[in-house]
């Protein structure tokens, strides 16, 4: 199948409150969102693949601070960020992951790297660094990654102060999309939850959970409490909803999220289909989203608002 493409991208189930952003931060997101759904515009739009396209967009994604993976990630009970991340490819479910990193300036080339270079799916901790440092990539001080907005986060979650705020508690990163061959890929970045225990691991690099990819379906990148997308294998669940019962992708997503939610588990997801067609559902108060097509028009949200243009 080939035709038109297609890109979706979300920074993260954890947002600021309505009442609590600001109308200078509210632009920010919007600016953000925009310019890394061009990123990944700009690889499609090109003839690229999905998978390259979910890379770059997920790399500009975690150069950003606004978000929580990459620079800016949250930070464990210890002080110091640990960072997961996946990439799946929808052509043959290739795919590759990293757990508990600090170093690599992009965990994504990372969990790439793992896929493309190894025999294995996810690496970890000390082993999964020195493949990193093996495999040549960009390394950058643990200071490029700690922002004082994730200190003061940690400050506040230790001493019990903000339990109820979804947006110091976690957040992800993550990018879907469909080439204009016909190929998905899915990509997803995380620091994890604020004041999580040294060694936490959540859904973002357990592929079936936080990640997934597959021509035949769809491919996924979550956002949320990740304890609860693994219990669910959230991301494959939606996948197997479409195989296996013939839902379409819009049902099959929105399903999932009602489910986590009856069972305590908020957040979202990022979902797109064979055909192009995209779904953003979530069950927090919002999710900092965006889409683009072969317009190269950005289209972003944070609450509940339909998507808009953004110029």
């Amino acid at each position: 199948m080939t035709g038109k493409f297609s890109l979706a991208i979300h920074g993260g189930a954890g947002t600021l409150t309505r009442e609590m952003m600001t109308g200078e931060q509210e632009a920010d997101y919007h600016r953000a969102l925009a310019a890394c759904l061009r990123a990944g515009h700009t690889v499609l739009a090109a003839g690229g693949s999905a998978l390259d396209a979910v890379t770059a967009t997920v790399c500009a994604l975690e150069d950003d601070p606004l978000f929580n993976a990459g620079r800016g990630a949250v930070l464990t009970t210890d002080g110091r960020p640990e960072m997961d991340a996946a990439i799946m490819d929808g052509r043959d479910r290739a795919a590759g992951a990293v757990a508990g990193i600090l170093g690599p300036k992009n965990p994504v080339l990372a969990a790439r790297a793992v896929m493309e270079n190894s025999p294995h799916v996810l690496l970890i901790g000390d082993g999964a660094m020195r493949f990193c440092r093996d495999q040549k990539l960009e390394f950058v001080p643990e200071t490029w990654f700690v922002t004082e907005r994730r200190i003061q986060h940690l400050q506040a979650a230790m001493a019990g102060r903000n339990r109820d705020d979804p947006a110091t508690k976690h957040g992800t990163v993550g990018a879907v999309a469909r080439d204009a061959a016909g190929n998905l890929a899915a990509a997803t970045s995380t620091g994890g939850m604020t004041a999580k225990m040294p060694g936490r691991v959540g859904d973002c690099p357990i592929i079936g959970a936080g990640t997934f990819a597959d021509n035949l379906s769809c491919a996924v990148s979550c956002t949320g409490h990740g304890e609860y997308f693994i219990r669910w294998a959230a991301a494959h669940e939606i996948s197997a909803r479409m195989r296996l019962l013939g839902e379409d992708l819009h049902i099959a997503a929105q399903t999932v999220i009602a489910e986590l939610q009856k069972a305590g588990g908020d957040g979202g997801l990022i979902a797109i289909d064979a055909a192009g067609n995209v779904s953003l559902p979530f069950n927090s108060q919002g999710m900092y989203r965006g889409t683009i097509g072969p317009d190269a028009i950005p289209r972003t949200a944070i609450f509940t608002e339909a998507l808009r243009a953004e110029t």
